[in-house]
């Protein structure tokens, strides 16, 4: 039984090869596509025309709901649980609670961070297509690919092959999933 077509993947030997490639690709109207580099390519993002991750504010999300717990917490312990005054003091002081909002901060920071990373790039990713390919362990060394999905609209497998070797793209191959 013949396995689906995934897609093309393209071979590029330099970096700016690569840029000059997803230029063009976006420029095509595609959206369905990556690039693959052994390291990271600055300027490759805007070539693609990816845009902001929205990590930072689901992190910045995070940190507010560590902070207003940590607060909250420190507040309704002294109001509630050990209300004792001690030496004439408040029962609550934003001073006396900020160790411990400090803390949760940075706690709830961190797993919003490490969650919206795994939501966001739909991880846990257990295979991916692209990594049946012969020479995909170059990509972690000295080769950079382009992938454009089938499952892009504007896919077409003899025009998309087409502009990868117009693009430059050395081996241009078919990708199985």
């Amino acid at each position: 039984m013949a396995e689906k077509p995934y897609g093309l993947i393209a071979t590029f030997d330099t970096p700016g090869a690569l840029m000059h490639a997803a230029e063009q690709v976006r420029d095509a109207g595609y959206m369905k596509w990556d690039c693959i580099t052994p390291f990271p390519v600055h300027g490759l993002d805007k070539a693609m025309g990816v845009r902001r991750s929205k990590v930072p504010r689901i992190s910045l999300a995070g940190g507010i709901t560590g902070f207003c717990t940590g607060m909250s917490m420190i507040w309704f312990m002294d109001r509630f649980d050990y209300p004792i005054t001690v030496g004439g003091k408040p029962l609550f002081s934003p001073l006396f609670a900020f160790p411990v909002s400090y803390e949760l901060t940075i706690l709830f920071t961190a797993f919003a961070t490490i969650g919206g990373m795994f939501f966001l790039n739909g991880l846990p990713m257990h295979y991916h297509p692209v990594l049946n390919y012969e020479d995909i362990r170059r990509g972690t060394d000295d080769l950079f690919f382009l992938v454009i999905e089938k499952a892009d609209a504007r896919y077409d497998a003899a025009n998309t092959r087409a502009l990868l070797e117009k693009v430059g793209g050395k081996l241009v191959n078919e990708l199985e999933s």
